[in-house]
């Protein structure tokens, strides 16, 4: 198979648009630098999400001989995983090349290149020019990208269900339970292409300065996709004379000596002395978890320190059921009090994950860490960038970077309180970007404030299951791939109920909502999902924007099984935009009821009020009620989104609407 097809698998009806191949050369002409946020102007998305050090340009924007593909949203193709669902294919010989909008001495490179034939990845040059000269090669990977079939997926291509006993909807049916037996080809349902790479360029390079990207004749990828390319002015490495230097406890910053025991020792002499840990530039081989308690350790900055480790088979699983380790830093467990002061900044941790197993503990941070920070690490290529097992209390996470992880960014999971995710970008997770996860216990007080989520390759940009005063403001959120939205609010996964409040609270959502395979229905930007309780705490989503809503903006579900069981109540809309949606304003698939205010919707797809309630269909309505505080104006071809005659539960029940698709967004 080849990375340049387009359309790769089967793909699901009622997606917004298909993905195509658009022409050769397309792309801006050289010395008109584009530059974006989430693949948008960042005038549109100003005030949301992370402030950054670097600066997003998209290869479809740029100059090129290559072949733009997308804009699709299609399940398991290469447009739709692609920022701003377009890319740039690259065949041998031709090139993408980017003109610089500010000075900058480094960049990093969205790409995917093909598979093996079977499986495990390949590599592939990709030269980097600078004004046709200071040529360097970049050697890409596919060993961290192509996962295959069901979940919990597969990094073979040519294997077979690894779930025949479940539904699936390429043939709407169980396979191991069809007469005859359904033939499902593979690769069967690949997904998680991109991968990112990073590369200082030796000096600084100034506005106008031309980078160009080309893949060299006889490559060993017959297509290079390029998604995107981030340039950033790095800072000189930070320097840290007093503090406990992790060269003089016999750490090898060539990365060729396993560097863990040294580590170690530098950590307790700190402890000792009451002194930092410094971490010089250089690679260090880490291959175990670092155990870390009262203690403050700093890199010279993530772009020149690494904690780079192989993932390591444990000859017995251990007892918390992992079967493998690997490079981590980790607070201690919970059930032993977990740890407290400890401050980690400043590096970088890169690990060797290429499978998901849930059992395994190969995080970049885990364990429990009270009254602790992390900020300015960049991790890449671990099972979840940061999970954390409460009880625990007081942990501020900011400015970090969190790139391809086979599942979560970071995950509050059971008994998180008073504790702050702030200021970092997450990019290319496969699974939620952001996640509360009150499982046992509730996750409280906390807060999910100016992050930035792109690409979730499964699941939602930010997801909150559970809780209680829980916050999520200020985030921006694009591009969620499949069975997800850009913000979730679920009662699932044995999560305790929601009590108190929650507040979404000005956060933007861009291109979110995707198509559920199993339901067969696509999903809202923003989707409230009663599964296994009652949603009835005072829930609040107040300012935020939906701006170019695949299917709906606004989605409130109980699950079917239960629809008579569970309902989602006491949920309160105000002062929201929406800006094209490919369905709806709201869809309601619940009993329960909804208050809005002063929301405002422009360039809606279809009915702006899609309610189905339980399903019952009475004389007397819907189940869901609708309640108008006024102030709710704009539409679409149909007329007004909430008109009078939907309310207060009018059944206008459309179970798969037609989908018209939104116009860019624009300024208000």
């Amino acid at each position: 198979m080849t990375a340049a097809v387009v359309g790769l698998g089967v793909a699901p009806g009622g997606t917004a648009f298909a993905s195509s191949a658009g022409s050769a050369g397309s792309g801006s002409s050289a010395g008109t630098p584009a530059v974006t946020r989430a693949a948008l102007d960042p005038a549109l998305v100003a005030g949301a999400g992370a402030t950054v050090g670097f600066v997003e340009q998209e290869a479809e924007k740029a100059a090129t001989d290559g072949t733009v593909i997308g804009p699709g949203t299609d399940a398991y193709t290469l447009a739709a995983e692609a920022s701003g669902r377009s890319a740039v294919s690259l065949k041998p010989g031709q090139y993408v090349e980017f003109t610089l909008p500010a000075s900058a001495n480094a960049i990093n490179v969205r790409y995917s290149i093909p598979d093996a034939p079977t499986g495990g990845g390949i590599t592939a040059p990709l030269d980097v020019s600078v004004n046709g000269k200071s040529r360097t090669t970049m050697t890409l990977t596919s060993q961290y990208a192509w996962l295959y079939n069901q979940y919990p997926f597969s990094n073979d291509p040519n294997a077979g269900l690894l779930h025949p006993d479940w539904w699936i909807t390429e043939c709407s049916c169980v396979p191991s339970q069809t007469t005859p037996t359904p033939v499902i080809t593979t690769p069967f349902r690949p997904n998680h292409f991109y991968d990112e790479q990073r590369l200082l360029l030796g000096r600084t390079y100034h506005a106008g300065d031309r980078i160009r990207l080309a893949v060299p004749a006889g490559s060993d990828a017959s297509s290079t996709v390029i998604d995107l390319m981030d340039s950033q002015l790095v800072a000189p490495p930070k320097v840290d004379l007093i503090a406990a230097d992790v060269l003089a406890f016999g750490a090898d910053p060539t990365g060729r000596r396993d560097s863990a025991d040294a580590i170690d020792r530098a950590i307790a002499f700190a402890q000792r002395t009451h002194l930092k840990v410094y971490l010089p530039p250089g690679t260090y081989q880490v291959n175990r978890h670092i155990i870390v308690d009262n203690v403050t350790i700093e890199g010279a900055g993530n772009w020149y320190t690494v904690i780079k480790g192989h993932q390591v088979t444990l000859s017995t699983p251990a007892p918390d059921g992992s079967v493998h380790t690997g490079v981590g830093f980790y607070g201690k467990d919970a059930s032993v009090g977990g740890s407290s002061n400890v401050h980690l900044s400043g590096f970088a941790i890169e690990g060797d994950v290429r499978e998901r197993i849930d059992t395994d503990q190969v995080n970049g941070i885990g364990g429990a860490l009270s009254n602790s920070t992390i900020d300015g690490l960049y991790i890449q290529h671990t099972k979840v960038g940061m999970w954390f097992d409460g009880p625990m209390t007081n942990l501020r996470i900011s400015g970090n970077t969190i790139v391809d992880q086979i599942a979560d960014g970071i995950n509050f999971h059971t008994g998180v309180t008073n504790s702050v995710v702030s200021n970092n970008f997450i990019r290319n997770t496969g699974d939620d970007g952001l996640a509360m996860w009150s499982e046992k216990t509730e996750d409280a007080n906390d807060t999910f404030d100016h992050n930035t989520v792109q690409t979730p390759v499964l699941a939602n940009g930010i997801a909150i299951y559970g809780g209680t005063d829980n916050t999520v403001s200020d985030n921006l959120v694009a591009d969620p791939i499949r069975e997800g939205s850009g913000i979730q609010v679920g009662s699932r996964f044995g999560a305790e109920a929601f009590t108190g409040h929650l507040w979404i609270t000005g956060n933007t959502t861009v291109r979110a909502g995707t198509f559920e395979l199993n339901w067969k229905i696509g999903l809202g930007a923003i989707w409230f999902y009663a599964l296994e309780k009652n949603i009835n705490a005072d829930i609040e989503v107040t300012g935020d924007n939906f701006l170019d809503n695949t299917y709906d903006a606004i989605m409130l579900v109980t699950d079917f099984p239960v629809k008579d069981q569970y309902s989602i109540t006491n949920v309160h809309f105000k002062d929201i935009k929406v800006d094209g949606t490919g369905t709806d304003v709201v869809s309601a698939r619940t009993a329960g009821s909804a208050t809005f205010q002063n929301v405002v919707a422009r360039n809606v797809g279809a009915v702006g009020v899609n309610n189905c309630g339980s399903f019952h269909f009475t004389a007397a309505g819907s189940e869901f009620s609708l309640t108008d505080l006024g102030g709710n104006t704009g539409g679409g071809t149909t007329g007004p989104w909430l008109a009078p005659w939907e309310l207060p539960n009018t059944i206008t029940c459309d179970d798969r609407p037609t989908v018209v698709v939104p116009p860019a967004p624009s300024p208000w």
